[in-house]
């Protein structure tokens, strides 16, 4: 079907939330794409740090095949094949660095980030709450003085200001965006936000309002804001105030996590150790998945009936998670995510037109220098056979497949030059 007949079809017939671009993809192979006209364009979105393969990887497409051959779906009524072996799989990953006799994690999963991120929410408040029923009886109290222990129990979940959680309803009141919240009023209420990287500013939150506080939400790498890293120092800030507070620190590694930074997950760049992680995106190389996974001691909070989903954790994306750590470990590639990240941010950073670049592995956000427009850029871009994304009027998005080499970046940086010197 033409670019013409799709764009037509979806104006009739699609719900009108996403802008899209003047292109209609139908292949896809490692770091290309294709159009409907067979115009191939370098990747260096992957959907949104999905494709952490690439495109229709070959082990990925036979491991879907495969499965699907197989048994497509159950439902969470019954056990399947290789869930289980993923969760270990995951918490081993989480733990890497521990040592020996580390808490293991459990995992709850989900379909998107934002499902994990709502799982999350909850987790969090359910576990204040028994936690205070617990100490109210530990105390001696009655039935009486238990429930009043549960209903004072703190709520309250502190985020960052200009952080991206989602966009239901309580993943959106996180996002401490209030230019995305303003139309979707009333929003659940309990949530704070505090400037990223600001020690003194979360210092004098808790100061306030701690024994509200029942956890810390923070993305170790500000995405959709333009890839503000958190610093090190901030993180075990975090850390500190809620296990002084007994508050659970979370953090959403929708897309930081899986390899993209580096190490599995980056808060292990940043030298902390969370209670809750939340995960999705490149964790189904392009199969839609997520997860949520929390310490044995928080996980235990919930019960059967306090949470569920449908297709979550279904026979496909299992299969597809499998396969995505599978190639990882093979092609070994978290070492080269580390050499290639550092690779692109070193090229950008040569360019007189960029002011500044951030990030982590293949992770990267750049600034372009006053008077340039990053959406001008990134249409430019398009019409030059390279996939880019603009998260703001200045900054530019990389985050390529995780298969990306030093080629590929040396091939992008030419298109990309030629694209900024036109704009």
């Amino acid at each position: 079907m033409s670019l013409e007949t799709e764009t037509h079809l979806e104006s009739e017939y699609v719900m009108g939330t996403f802008a899209r671009k003047p292109v209609e993809f139908v292949e896809g192979a490692g770091m290309y794409l294709r159009d409907d006209a067979g115009r191939d364009y370098l990747d260096f979105l992957s959907g949104i740090a999905v494709c952490s393969l690439g495109h229709c990887h070959p082990a990925l497409v036979a491991a879907l095949q495969e499965q699907a051959a197989k048994l497509m779906h159950v439902s969470n009524y019954f056990y399947i094949e290789r869930r289980g072996e993923l969760a270990r799989r995951l918490s081993d990953l989480l733990s890497r660095g521990e040592g020996d006799g580390a808490q293991p994690w459990r995992t709850f999963f989900a379909n998107s980030g934002a499902e994990a991120n709502e799982c999350a929410i909850k987790l969090a408040r359910l576990y204040a709450r028994k936690r205070a029923a617990a100490d109210a009886v530990a105390a001696g109290a009655d039935e009486q003085g238990v429930a009043e222990a549960e209903a004072a129990a703190p709520r309250l979940i502190v985020t960052l200001q200009r952080s991206f959680h989602g966009r239901t309803l309580a993943t959106l009141a996180a996002t401490a965006q209030p230019a995305k919240q303003e139309a979707f009023q009333p929003l659940p209420e309990g949530f704070a936000a505090t400037p990223i990287n600001d020690c003194e500013a979360l210092r004098c939150l808790f100061d306030e309002r701690g024994p509200e506080i029942c956890a810390v939400l923070v993305e170790p790498v500000q995405g959709e804001s333009g890839v503000h890293p958190c610093t090190p120092e901030f993180m075990a800030q975090i850390r500190e105030l809620t296990s002084r507070c007994g508050a659970l620190f979370m953090c959403d590694e929708v897309q930081t996590g899986i390899f993209r930074c580096g190490e599995a997950f980056a808060f292990q760049r940043l030298g902390v150790l969370p209670d809750v992680v939340t995960m999705a995106k490149g964790i189904g190389g392009g199969m839609p998945m997520g997860a949520c996974a929390a310490r044995d001691s928080v996980a235990a909070a919930f019960a059967p009936g306090d949470h569920g989903t449908t297709f979550g954790g279904s026979c496909l994306a299992v299969a597809a998670a499998h396969c995505v750590l599978d190639v990882v470990e093979e092609e070994s590639l978290a070492q080269r995510v580390v050499e290639t990240g550092d690779y692109l941010r070193r090229r950008l950073a040569e360019l007189p037109a960029v002011a500044e670049v951030r990030g982590l592995g293949l992770l990267v956000g750049a600034d372009l220098t006053a008077g340039l427009s990053a959406p001008a850029v990134v249409a430019a871009a398009l019409e030059s056979g390279l996939v880019l994304n603009a998260t703001g009027p200045s900054t530019l998005r990389f985050v390529p497949p995780l298969i990306c080499t030093r080629e590929d970046v040396d091939a992008m940086m030419g298109i990309l030059v030629r694209c900024i010197d036109a704009a």
